[in-house]
């Protein structure tokens, strides 16, 4: 079933998303209203117009789960979550996203002028991340309309070094400009890999009765972000 033959990678660009501000507060630390922190956000939102590229490249493979084991097409990956997430899939989509540099620079350059400002970029870049990929999520479910929850590495008991393979499969650097370094971090920092099932109908509807929580598929309980 694995195989080195390349599939064909997709390559969209997308209209940025409307910025969730409690979202960014949420990734801040912040509690409550503040008035303070919310005027400097407003400056941050105001800053940032027009400076992110949202894109995104994909690509469709068919997997095999024997156990924990799962053949991903261009990988082998031993995880008891990700086989629990993929289960009954016989498809699954791998996507790398991006929002483009320019937050890098803006949170290096305010690490100096303004920490608090910092921050806030940080806390950005989280929200915009995160709303790329879920804009992307809506539009793969909308197509195949029985997905599971996107799985990432690094998630529960999936090795990140499993970028390696992501990278060189969706040859994400020629495709949408983002890098792993060899500490596997990602550049532009606010990047995200992941992987979302495809299944039926009804494999899909039992999986999410199953689930309690959005979290469900990781295993770090003293997360400041879970829900």
């Amino acid at each position: 079933f694995l195989t080195d033959m390349p599939n064909v990678v997709y390559v969209k660009n997308y209209t940025p998303p409307k910025i969730n501000v409690k979202e960014v507060l949420r990734y801040a630390g912040v509690k409550g209203e503040i008035p303070e922190i919310s005027a400097i956000v407003d400056e941050c939102v105001k800053e940032l117009e027009g400076k992110l590229n949202y894109k995104v490249c994909y690509s469709e493979y068919p997997v095999k789960i024997t156990g924990n084991e799962i053949d991903l097409s261009f990988a082998l990956v031993n995880s008891k979550n990700l086989a629990k997430n993929l289960k009954n899939c016989k498809t699954y989509i791998l996507f790398c996203a991006t929002v483009g540099i320019a937050m890098d620079r803006l949170i290096a350059k305010y690490s100096v002028l303004s920490p608090t400002k910092a921050l806030i970029f940080q806390a950005l870049g989280a929200e915009r991340i995160e709303s790329l990929c879920n804009l992307f999520n809506k539009e793969i479910q909308g197509k195949y309309k029985h997905t599971r929850p996107r799985f990432s590495p690094g998630y529960g008991d999936l090795k990140v070094e499993l970028q390696r393979e992501i990278f060189a499969a969706l040859n994400c650097s020629k495709n949408i400009g983002v890098t792993l370094n060899e500490s596997l971090l990602m550049s532009p920092s606010k990047s995200v890999t992941a992987i979302i099932g495809v299944c039926d109908e009804n494999t899909c509807e039992k999986n999410e009765r199953e689930e309690k929580r959005g979290c469900f598929n990781c295993e770090k309980i003293n997360c400041a972000f879970r829900k």
